[in-house]
Formats: C-alpha cells, structure tokens, sequence
C-alpha cells in the first residue's frame, strides 16, 4: 500500500482528501500543520509514495515543506503537489521552482486530483 503525506490546516478539506485517497487504496497520514509535517517526514523517515501540501499554514508553510523535502538526501525522489487557493503565478513558479512536480488550485476536483496521484505516485 502506498503512504501518501496529506499537509493540509482545514478540516473539512483533510475528511474530504483523506477519503477520496482511502477510497482508492492508499494510506494516507495527515498533519495538521508544516510543524507536524516535519515531525511526521523525520519519524518516517521521509518514507512516503506522495506529499500533498498546502501553501498558507501555520508553524511551517508549503514552500518551506517543500525545501525540507528536496534538500533531504533520499536515493528516490518523494513526488509532491501543492493544492491551494493562492493560484497567483508567483506563488506557483515559487513551488516549482523549489521543485514541486504539479499545483492544482482549491477547490480541487476528485477526479483530478486521483489522475494526477496516481501518475505521481507511481500506480
């Protein structure tokens, strides 16, 4: 089973995310903020099939998650998506260029966001 790592500080959005995914077959482990974030990437090692994160949170934000997650040394690469309503075109050259590999802006579709996990997530 694939561990796929959910950042996301709403609620609503993480039930909604948590079980489109769950739904699919994959395990997902979410975090409240880009602090548990970190503790969660630490404590597992950086072991993760995906991470999805959003941009505005507290503690830590999605850019920096993204930092922490590229300067990790990994002999695989940990594909990541931003999903968030910051749609602006420098908030999404930023996540790129800290090497985030897709951004889909909220709301997010279900259909979309499964077409875009599973050609990240290697399935």
């Amino acid at each position: 089973m694939q561990k796929i790592l959910y950042i996301e500080d709403e609620l609503l959005m993480q039930n909604i995310v948590d079980k489109i995914l769950s739904r699919e077959g994959y395990e997902v482990d979410v975090a409240n903020d880009g602090k548990m974030a970190m503790q969660k990437l630490i404590e597992n090692n950086f072991d993760y099939s995906l991470v999805i994160t959003d941009i505005m949170m507290p503690y830590a934000n999605g850019f920096e998650i993204i930092s922490k997650i590229r300067n990790y040394t990994s002999p695989k690469k940990i594909p990541i998506i931003v999903v968030s309503t910051i749609g602006n075109e420098d908030a999404i050259l930023e996540a790129f260029k800290l090497g985030a590999d897709d951004f889909l802006k909220k709301p997010i579709m279900a259909g979309e966001l499964l077409i875009r996990v599973k050609r990240l997530a290697g399935q």
